[in-house]
C-alpha cells in the first residue's frame, strides 16, 4: 500500500469514527462551513464547467451563489455519509419525503414480479435514499467499485452493508455483478444503480444538455434482458436534514440499449436542471472535456469487434 493510499484509508476511517461522536448541529455546521470555504475563489473549475452546461451559459456565467450551494451540498453528502452508521435509520428515513402516488407507482411495478431497477444520477445522497428504501421495502442490491487500497474498499462495503444494502463488488467477487443483479431481478427484487458516470470505457453515447457524453449500459441491458422495469429516480436536499426522493414512470425500452439509455439521460437531465446544486459532478463529464488519454482509450474500445455489446454493469464510484 502506498503512502497516499494509507493516508486516504486513514482519512475515511477517521471521518467515520469522529463525525458520529460530535453533536449533530456542530458537525453539520462544520461541514457546511467547509463547503463554503471550498467555493471561495470561484470553486472547483470542473464543477463550474459542468454547471455551465446545465444552465446553458459559460463558466463565467455560473452564479457564485450556485457554486457555493453546490459545494455545501457536496459537503452535506459527506457529512451524512460519515454520520449515517450512527443514526437511527427509521428516523433518517422519516426525513426523506416521497409522495404516496410515487410509492404506489413503484410498488405496482414490484408486484409484477419481474424486478425493478432504480437508476439515479449522483445527486443528493444515494445512501440516504437507500436507507429510505430499506426501511420501506427491505434490502436491495447494488454494485461497489473495488477501490484502492483494499482496506478502503472493505470499509465502504461494510458501511453500505450496515445500512442494509446488498453489495456486489465490480471485480474479484464470486461471480460477475451483472449476472448476480440479473438473478435478483428475475426473483422480483429491487436493484439500484448509479446511472450517469461511465467509468469503464464501455458506455453508450448519449447527449445531455446538448453535448455528447457516455453513460453506462448496465441499467438498460438488465431491463431488456430480464424484463424488469427501469425507473428513473432523483434525490435532492431540502432544509435541515430533510430531502426529497422522486420516482418517475418506468422508461420505454423500445429500440434497445442505445435509445433506452438516451431516455434515461433525458430523465436525468430534466431533474438535474431542477436541482443543479445537488448534482455532485466534479469530474469531466462531457466528451469535450475528456483528456487525450481517455479519448485514445475510448477509440481503442470502439475499434474492438462487437464493442457495443460489451456492457458491464454500472459501478458506484467513490465520490
Amino acid at each position: 500500500m502506498s503512502l497516499g493510499e494509507q493516508l486516504t484509508d486513514w482519512g475515511y476511517g477517521a471521518g467515520w469514527a469522529a463525525v458520529r461522536h460530535l453533536p449533530d448541529p456542530v458537525a453539520r455546521k462544520a461541514f457546511d462551513l467547509g463547503g463554503t470555504a471550498a467555493a471561495r475563489g470561484g470553486g472547483p473549475e470542473q464543477l463550474r464547467k459542468n454547471l455551465a452546461r446545465v444552465l446553458a451559459t459559460t463558466p463565467d456565467g455560473v452564479p457564485d451563489q450556485l457554486i457555493g450551494d453546490a459545494m455545501r451540498s457536496y459537503a452535506r453528502y459527506w457529512y451524512e455519509a460519515f454520520r449515517l452508521p450512527s443514526m437511527d435509520f427509521a428516523e433518517a428515513a422519516a426525513n426523506v419525503h416521497i409522495t404516496d402516488a410515487e410509492i404506489a407507482m413503484f410498488e405496482a411495478e414490484v408486484r409484477k414480479g419481474k424486478g425493478l431497477i432504480f437508476a439515479l444520477p449522483h445527486s443528493g445522497n444515494y445512501d440516504m435514499a437507500g436507507v429510505w428504501l430499506v426501511q420501506h421495502c427491505g434490502t436491495f442490491a447494488t454494485v461497489a467499485e473495488r477501490l484502492k487500497p483494499e482496506s478502503l474498499f472493505r470499509k465502504f462495503v461494510a458501511y453500505r452493508e450496515s445500512l442494509g444494502f446488498e453489495i456486489f463488488p465490480l471485480s474479484g467477487g464470486e461471480q460477475p455483478p451483472f449476472a448476480a443483479l440479473a438473478e435478483r431481478l428475475r426473483a422480483g427484487k429491487i436493484i439500484c444503480l448509479m446511472g450517469e458516470r461511465d467509468l469503464n470505457a464501455r458506455g453508450v453515447p448519449v447527449t445531455m444538455f446538448g453535448e455528447r457524453t457516455r453513460m453506462p449500459a448496465g441499467a438498460a441491458k438488465l431491463a431488456l434482458e430480464t424484463g424488469a422495469s427501469l425507473m428513473p429516480v432523483h434525490h435532492s436536499f431540502g432544509d435541515g436534514a430533510r430531502s426529497r426522493l422522486e420516482c418517475f414512470e418506468p422508461l420505454d425500452l423500445s429500440g434497445g440499449i442505445g435509445p433506452t439509455t438516451q431516455r434515461l439521460a433525458d430523465a436525468f437531465a430534466a431533474n438535474i436542471a431542477k436541482h443543479p446544486a445537488d448534482w455532485h459532478m466534479l469530474q469531466p463529464f462531457w466528451e469535450s472535456d475528456w483528456s487525450p488519454e481517455r479519448r485514445a482509450r475510448l477509440a481503442d474500445v470502439d475499434r474492438q469487434p462487437d464493442s457495443s455489446s460489451h456492457t458491464d454493469s454500472n459501478r458506484e464510484p467513490m465520490r
